[in-house]
């Protein structure tokens, strides 16, 4: 079953050809050895009795009665969002024994939809890093080679896809978080429209960036994922859809005509001479099918990490001022006056990369400095928005790199936190202008290891990218390619 699609799954548990709980137990044997410490919790009697209510349902389902084409299929979910009691760590000490007495909004609807909640994956703390080394749970390795990280921050929904241990997980993109994992494990991913997923239930790192989106091995699972977790939800204000995504995934484009992609050729000046060939190969695949691809310059590019560190930092530093060892979270035993307990509760409760960017963000928000620095920060952001709005009058999409370089050994890059922003740069922009991509693989380099490009679309125009990520897939077979450890 799990050289099927997430789809094909779901249609044969459907056709009773294989029963939910069967699916289950399939799974739980191979999450349970967790070979890439991709998980943080698995809650198998819960999963189990699920399959058991979802398989009625089934049952008494009239042809064409069920609420959804994924109905019957085991899920991960990124352990920043909520599920109600089980474990909801955000990869650090700080929260390692909360149990939420809620769901999210978008573990609802997958719920609502027939399918399972199969495990909690494993993350970097709080969101915070771009390859799964902050986790207080241990570094996620990457299933191409076990040496090497994932990306992050939802490392562990990467490499659980992957590894085959899941075939579609829930992630989220505050920075790239969804789009790096995809390219450095072989992975599709769709980071959706801001306001086009709820956030309700998601632990939140930079509220105006954070994104819930699907992860799989293909564009279709994603697409059918996509459909199921969007929506308006009155829960959060900033869930501004009218009514949830509808992709017609049965009719795959047979070309690209009619479709004007942008090129931004500085954005390849720092890539990795394998990545750049690949991702270059990817982009001549769509014109030969038809597509225009306009070469341009991408304005801005030189101050893109530095606005969304401030932006990001400032934000995470108030989010996270609500752990201070008093309400909830991690208490340190040590603390004998209250300040001891917040001061030392945060510093034993948090990690390094977590206390920099608190820091960092108090020192911008700070009244001496906020004109400076975060006041600035806005005002370029809504330059990068504005930038973005006036090239989508010219294109339909934008075509660039994810990472410049493919998966770099564990430690290599964990002290250079300057070199571990900078690897952002071709991710950052999207999310502060709230804008859509998919990430899609596109070949290997020299060592074997996975090269991903992204596709870049206009708000609310996830149909678009679905379409090209459809047809790109159809005439290559990189995604299908499994590595040798699954």
């Amino acid at each position: 079953m799990f050289d099927l699609t997430g789809l094909q799954l779901a249609r044969a548990v459907q056709k009773k050809e294989i029963s939910v709980v069967e699916v289950v137990k399939a799974h739980l044997d191979k999450i349970e050895k967790n070979a890439f410490n991709a998980f943080i919790e698995i809650p198998g009697k819960q999963a189990l009795a699920r399959a058991e209510v979802v398989q009625k349902q089934i049952n008494e389902a009239k042809e064409g009665d069920l609420p959804s084409p994924l109905t019957g299929l085991p899920v991960g979910v990124k352990d920043n969002i909520s599920t109600k009691g089980i474990a909801t760590t955000c990869g650090s000490k700080m929260l390692a024994d909360y149990r939420p007495v809620f769901d999210a909004t978008v573990v609802s609807k997958i719920e609502q939809a027939g399918m399972i909640v199969i495990a909690k994956l494993n993350m970097d703390e709080f969101g915070m890093g771009g390859s799964n080394e902050t986790s207080f749970f241990g570094t996620t390795t990457n299933p191409w080679d076990t040496a090497r990280v994932t990306g992050g921050s939802s490392g562990g929904s990467g490499a659980a896809v992957a590894g085959g241990e899941v075939l579609i997980a829930l992630g989220t993109d505050t920075g790239g978080s969804i789009r790096k994992p995809c390219a450095f494990c072989n992975a599709t991913g769709i980071k959706p429209t801001y306001g086009s997923v709820s956030r309700y239930g998601l632990v939140a790192f930079a509220s105006s960036l954070d994104q819930i989106g699907p992860m799989a091995t293909n564009i279709d699972d994603c697409a059918a994922m996509l459909s199921v977790i969007s929506g308006p939800d009155p829960k959060d204000s900033t869930c501004i859809i009218k009514k949830p995504f509808a992709f017609d995934i049965s009719a795959t484009p047979k070309n690209m005509k009619g479709t004007t992609i942008g090129l931004p050729t500085n954005f390849f000046a720092g890539c990795d001479d394998d990545v750049k060939a690949a991702v270059l190969s990817a982009a001549n695949t769509l014109k030969e099918a038809g597509a225009t691809i306009i070469e341009f310059e991408m304005p801005l590019t030189e101050h893109m990490i530095s606005v969304y560190y401030i932006i990001a930092c400032a934000e995470a530093s108030s989010n996270l001022s609500r752990y201070d060892g008093i309400k909830y979270g991690y208490r340190s035993e040590d603390g004998e006056s209250l300040s001891d307990i917040y001061r030392m509760s945060r510093s034993q409760g948090f990690g390094l990369e977590v206390k920099r960017r608190i820091m960092l963000g108090s020192f911008v928000l700070s009244s001496s400095r906020y004109d400076t620095y975060y006041k600035k920060a806005l005002q370029a952001r809504s330059l990068i928005k504005s930038t973005y709005d006036g090239f989508f009058e010219k294109f339909d999409m934008i075509f660039s790199p994810v990472s410049p370089t493919t998966a770099y050994k564990i430690g290599e890059n964990i002290k250079d936190p300057i070199k571990m922003h900078n690897a952002d740069i071709y991710t950052v922009s999207v999310n502060l202008a709230g804008l859509p991509a998919v990430a899609l693989p596109c070949g290997f380099d020299k060592q074997g290891l996975p090269i991903g490009f992204q596709l870049i679309g206009q708000a609310f125009c996830e149909d678009k990218l679905i379409k090209a990520g459809q047809f790109y897939q159809s005439c290559t077979n990189f995604h299908s390619k499994k590595p040798v450890y699954r």
